[in-house]
């Protein structure tokens, strides 16, 4: 059995003026990506997001596991490039509507089903062309709630996405070729620990 282990990126640096793609890991996020490199099982593979936050988190796992990161431009975030940056408040305000109707842009964004069937078909590209053994996918919380939704087979709801006030850096482990969830949303650290 093969596995993917889905990682989101950890804490960032959120600068209002750096476009949202191109923010960095914080120095707590990048030493939660370390943790997690430490324990991480052995992996074929690592694959990213082309988003500075993704590779930063990537690359540090690829280095520990002596893999060069692969980027595929389709694991990026849901596209909200039409709005920007947006006040905490005001994001969460987005993101809500964003999972509440699914079918509709909100302001221009990107829309929930198509993002879904995006990161959908882009994993089962990239599991067709990875290297034998585990892969490493480190990308967003966005798209991995819309993926664990596909996974369960059941609608769009913000009720899958990474649990609140962590500051990202969570994982889900799905089985392959069966594409089903082994292991449910779990902090990174937390992942570590239990490997210890």
């Amino acid at each position: 059995m093969r596995r993917i282990f889905f990682v989101t990126h950890a804490d960032v640096i959120m600068d209002p003026v750096v476009p949202v793609t191109d923010w960095q890991l914080s120095a707590r996020g990048t030493a939660r990506h370390r943790a997690f490199a430490r324990a991480c099982p052995p992996v074929g593979s690592v694959f990213s997001s082309f988003e500075r936050k993704a590779m930063d988190g990537a690359d540090i796992l690829a280095e520990a596991q002596g893999l060069v990161a692969r980027r595929v431009a389709s694991l990026h975030e849901n596209d909200r490039s039409a709005t920007g940056y947006l006040p905490p408040a005001e994001f969460e305000a987005m993101a809500d509507a964003f999972f509440a109707h699914p079918r509709d842009s909100q302001r221009g964004w990107e829309r929930a089903i198509d993002a879904q069937a995006r990161v959908v078909m882009t994993l089962r590209r990239v599991v067709a062309e990875a290297p034998s053994g585990d892969i490493a996918v480190v990308a967003h919380g966005g798209i991995g709630a819309l993926l664990r939704a596909h996974l369960r087979g059941v609608g769009i709801d913000r009720s899958h996405d990474q649990p609140a006030g962590g500051g990202g850096g969570h994982l889900m482990v799905v089985s392959l070729p069966d594409w089903r969830l082994l292991q449910d949303w779990t902090r990174i650290e937390d992942f570590a620990e239990a490997q210890a």
